[in-house]
């Protein structure tokens, strides 16, 4: 149930009211109290009727909210708690609010590496706090998929810090091919993630073309505050549009592709597009189907369509068929070799 802005501070307020023990609380005071609070949140004078309080006290004693307020009557006209130490903040959770919890906890602890949510942080170690002492014997329902052994992810915050903050770094940066690291002076634009790995994507100090490093081959990062950062209009949403993956090619690599699904895979591939240009073309009698999308050829692109086997054939464009006809050649030429 939604809670405007204005009921939840009177609740507050009524709370306050009956854990104070020391005086006696009339309808009257109560309404005082919760025309004072709300002056005082909102700066200007709100007369509250008698009915919104007696409304508020039916809420409160409800369990629409939660709270199940043992509020009670004494002398025909004052209020209290029956349960002295009751307040609406220690109201016990439930175990349905523990699964909920132990999930949210999990889902929050993936950004713990950014500082963007510095602020989240104690509110997660309260929670995870809460779900250890509360957890009963209960298997996680949300699974999320995480390497806990990727390198690469201690840059993240010093990256996030520059890409923020418009601060160029020098990058020692070793990829698999390189026999040593080499220094590199990057504005850094974007960080991008992909099948579960991390991805910085800059411009060279004097150069125009956009490149990529992956965090797992960074060696180190500094901040360079002598060299003055440019972004040249970098638009990451418009560069990687027609892009699956990382790897963004020349124009000339920009083509339409006819892929043939069979029938197996076909709803699979319909209910989860390969890009947000896929288009059904055709479905055929067998039920298999044809779909076309505009993406670069890339190496992601290929690998995706290798890793259905032989549920897609690659009708076009040609260069793109070829490709892929190698690489299944390749592979079949490893299994007709002698068993070892």
């Amino acid at each position: 149930m939604a809670i405007n802005k204005n009921a939840l501070i009177r609740y507050k307020t009524i709370d306050k009211c009956l854990q104070n023990h020391y005086r006696q609380w009339t309808m009257q005071d109560l309404m005082k109290a919760c025309s004072n609070a709300l002056y005082e949140m909102e700066g200007k004078q709100t007369d509250i009727s008698k009915r919104c309080i007696q409304n508020d006290i039916r809420m409160m004693r409800s369990n629409k909210l939660g709270y199940e307020a043992p509020i009670v009557v004494y002398d025909k006209k004052y209020y209290k708690y029956d349960d002295p130490n009751y307040s609406i903040d220690n109201v016990p959770i439930t175990e349905e609010d523990i699964k909920v919890l132990a999930e949210t906890v999990e889902v929050l602890k993936q950004f713990k590496n950014f500082s963007l949510f510095d602020e989240m942080d104690g509110i997660i170690t309260k929670l995870e706090d809460v779900v250890h002492t509360e957890q009963f014997n209960q298997p996680a329902i949300i699974h999320l998929e995480k390497n806990e052994d990727l390198k690469g992810l201690e840059h993240l915050e010093v990256l996030y810090q520059a890409i923020l903050k418009k601060i160029v770094i020098t990058l020692s940066y070793q990829s698999f091919k390189a026999r040593e690291a080499m220094i590199l002076i990057l504005h850094p634009y974007i960080l991008k993630e992909y099948n579960n790995r991390w991805f910085l994507v800059g411009c060279i100090e004097g150069g125009t073309d956009i490149r990529t490093f992956a965090l797992d081959r960074i060696v180190s990062v500094e901040y360079d505050f002598e060299t003055s950062y440019e972004n040249n209009g970098f638009d990451g949403h418009a560069y990687y549009e027609n892009t699956i993956g990382v790897t963004v090619l020349k124009q000339y690599d920009l083509a339409e592709s006819h892929l043939k699904i069979d029938a197996a895979n076909a709803p699979y591939v319909l209910t989860k597009p390969f890009h947000k240009s896929q288009q059904l073309i055709e479905r055929y009698a067998d039920g298999s189907v044809l779909v076309s999308l505009k993406v670069h050829l890339n190496f992601e692109f290929e690998r995706l369509i290798l890793g259905f086997g032989k549920a897609i054939e690659v009708i076009s464009p040609r260069r793109l068929r070829k490709r892929i006809q190698y690489n299944l050649q390749v592979a079949l030429s490893r299994y007709n070799e002698p068993d070892l």
